[in-house]
C-alpha cells in the first residue's frame, strides 16, 4: 500500500491518461495472478483457516474488479450528457445484496486512517456489524461502542499494540447488533507505516464468525452430554454387577447339597452375560439347603437390563428365599411373587422356575411362571418335563400355578436354564438343541462338567440376553 500523505502535503495532480492505463495493465495483471492463487487454494481443506483464506481471496478479487472498473471510469472520464429527452425517467438500479450465506457477506475491510480521523469500510462491514449504509463509518474511537461490554478491553488492547507497538490484529470481539441480537466477529490487521516509519492508519479484515462459534459450542456441549451419559452409563453398569454379584450365590464350580448329612446333589451354575450389551440383565439362579432338609432350585429372568432391572431381580430372589424358608410350597411361591411384581411401583414382567427336592423320597416338586421347563438326563437320554400352569410374574392379577412332581434317581442330571441360553432359539428348538447335549452329559463326572459343556457349547457364540444354567445331579 503506497504510503499516506499528511493534511499539509499539496494534493496529487489528476494521473494522465498513459498512467491510468498502465495502472490498469498492472490491476489486470494482478487480478490474474490472485485469481491463479485462489484456484490453487480450492483444493485445500474444509478447516476454519482454509475458509477464511478462501474468503479473503474472494474479497480481495471483488476490491480488484471495483478497482479495475473505477480505473476505467477514471479513463474514459464522465460520460455524455444526453440533450434528449427521455420517454421515461429511468431510475438507478441498486446492485443486488450478497446472499446471507455468501462469502462477501460475512467478510468486510476497513481502514482508519490516523492523520486525518478517516474511515473507510467496506459495504460488506457495514452488514456484518449492522449498520446503516448511508451512516458514516465509526472511528476506530467509536467502533467499541457496538462492542460487548466485557470485550471492549480486548478490542482495546488489540488496537492499542497495532498501533503503537506496530503488533499485528488477531483477535475476535462480540457486537450487539439494533435488534438485541449478539454477533461474534473476527478481527485481522497491521499497521500502515508512512515514508517516516510511524504509523499511518490501520487496515483491518473483519469476519462473521458467530455461526461458526455456534457449531463450535454446540460440538462442545454434545460431547460434555455425551461424557456425563457415559460416565453415568458406567456408574450404573458398576452398581448393577455389583449388586448382582451380592445377590447371586457366592460358591464357584461344584456345590454339595445338603451340607450336612449325606450329600444328595452335585451342584454348579454359570451366568452369562449378554455379548451385545455392556448392561446387566435380570437373569438369576440359586440353589439353597432349607432348614428341613430339602434344597431350594431355582433360576429366573426380570425382563429389562441395569441398576432398577438388577434391584428387583434381588428383591424376587430375597421374597423367594425367605417363603422357601417357611416351608411354602413351589405353586404358592410363584403366586406371591406374582402378587409382589403386580404391586411394584414401577411395572415388571419376570419368569422364574422354582423347584423343591426332597433327598429321603427323590421327590422333586416344582412349578414355574411362564419359563421354559426342567430338562431331565437318565441314561444317556433327555426329556422336557410337564410344565404344570403358569403364567408370566406381573401379567396378571391373582393368577393360579399349578404344581408337578417327579421322582429323580441316582445318576439323573437336571437342567435348569433361562430362554437367553440357546442365541436366538427358543421353545422347543432350544430345548431340543440342550437334549442333544445327553451323550456328552453321560460321560461327565461332575455336574461342572456339564455346565463347562453347556458353555462350550452356547457360551462362546454372540448372545443378544443374558442367561443362567444351572445343574443338579443326583449323586446318592
Amino acid at each position: 500500500m503506497p504510503p499516506h500523505l499528511s493534511a499539509d502535503r499539496p494534493a496529487a495532480q489528476p494521473p494522465g491518461r498513459g498512467t491510468v492505463e498502465a495502472l490498469i495493465s498492472q490491476t489486470r495483471r494482478l487480478r490474474g495472478d490472485m485469481d491463479a492463487v485462489r484456484r490453487d487454494a480450492q483444493g485445500e481443506g474444509s478447516d476454519v483457516e482454509g475458509r477464511w483464506q478462501r474468503a479473503l481471496y474472494n474479497l480481495a478479487m471483488h476490491q480488484l474488479n471495483d478497482l479495475g472498473e473505477h480505473l476505467a471510469q477514471l479513463r474514459d472520464g464522465p460520460p455524455p450528457v444526453s440533450v434528449e429527452p427521455a420517454a421515461d425517467p429511468v431510475l438507478p438500479v441498486a446492485p443486488p445484496a450478497p446472499r446471507r450465506d455468501s462469502l462477501l457477506s460475512r467478510v468486510g475491510s476497513a481502514e482508519w486512517n490516523l492523520l486525518t480521523d478517516e474511515a473507510s469500510w467496506s459495504g460488506e462491514l457495514y452488514q456484518i456489524l449492522g449498520r446503516d449504509p448511508a451512516a458514516p463509518p465509526l472511528t476506530l474511537d467509536e467502533l467499541p461502542s457496538l462492542v460487548l461490554d466485557e470485550d471492549r478491553p480486548r478490542l482495546s488492547a488489540m488496537v492499542t499494540d497495532c498501533l503503537v507497538d506496530a503488533k499485528r490484529i488477531d483477535g475476535e470481539f462480540r457486537i450487539v447488533l439494533g435488534d438485541g441480537a449478539v454477533r461474534t466477529v473476527h478481527m485481522m490487521g497491521e499497521p500502515v507505516l508512512d515514508a517516516d516509519g510511524s504509523t499511518a492508519s490501520m487496515w483491518a479484515v473483519l469476519r462473521d464468525v458467530s455461526e461458526l462459534r455456534r457449531c463450535r459450542r454446540t460440538v462442545s456441549e454434545t460431547r460434555d452430554s455425551l461424557q456425563r451419559q457415559r460416565h453415568i452409563a458406567q456408574t450404573e453398569h458398576r452398581l448393577a454387577v455389583e449388586l448382582q454379584e451380592a445377590v447371586l450365590p457366592p460358591w464357584r464350580g461344584s456345590l454339595r447339597l445338603p451340607h450336612q448329612g449325606p450329600q444328595t446333589l452335585d451342584l454348579a451354575a454359570r451366568y452369562l452375560p449378554s455379548s451385545t450389551s455392556a448392561l446387566i440383565g435380570g437373569d438369576w439362579y440359586d440353589a439353597l439347603e432349607l432348614p428341613d432338609g430339602q434344597t431350594l432350585l431355582s433360576v429366573g429372568d426380570l425382563t429389562g437390563h441395569g441398576v432398577t432391572v438388577t434391584s428387583g431381580m434381588a428383591m424376587l430372589i430375597g421374597a423367594l428365599r425367605g417363603m422357601a424358608v417357611t416351608g411354602t410350597e413351589p405353586g404358592h411361591i410363584m403366586a406371591w411373587l406374582n402378587q409382589l411384581l403386580d404391586a411394584t411401583v414401577q411395572p415388571a414382567l419376570g419368569s422364574a422356575v422354582c423347584c423343591r427336592y426332597q433327598p429321603q423320597t427323590h421327590i422333586l416338586t416344582w412349578a414355574q411362571a411362564g419359563h421354559p421347563a426342567p430338562l431331565l438326563f437318565r441314561d444317556g437320554t433327555g426329556s422336557v418335563l410337564s410344565a404344570p400352569d403358569g403364567v408370566l410374574l406381573g401379567a396378571t392379577s391373582g393368577a393360579a400355578y399349578g404344581q408337578a412332581e417327579v421322582t429323580l434317581e441316582q445318576g439323573d442330571l437336571l437342567l435348569l436354564h433361562t430362554d437367553g441360553l440357546v442365541p436366538r432359539h427358543g421353545g422347543a428348538e432350544g430345548a431340543r438343541r440342550l437334549l442333544a447335549l445327553a451323550s456328552r452329559f453321560d460321560g461327565a463326572r461332575t455336574a461342572q462338567d456339564c455346565v463347562r459343556t453347556v458353555v462350550e457349547e452356547f457360551g462362546e457364540t454372540e448372545r443378544e440376553d443374558d442367561a443362567c444354567v444351572l445343574v443338579a445331579r443326583v449323586v446318592s
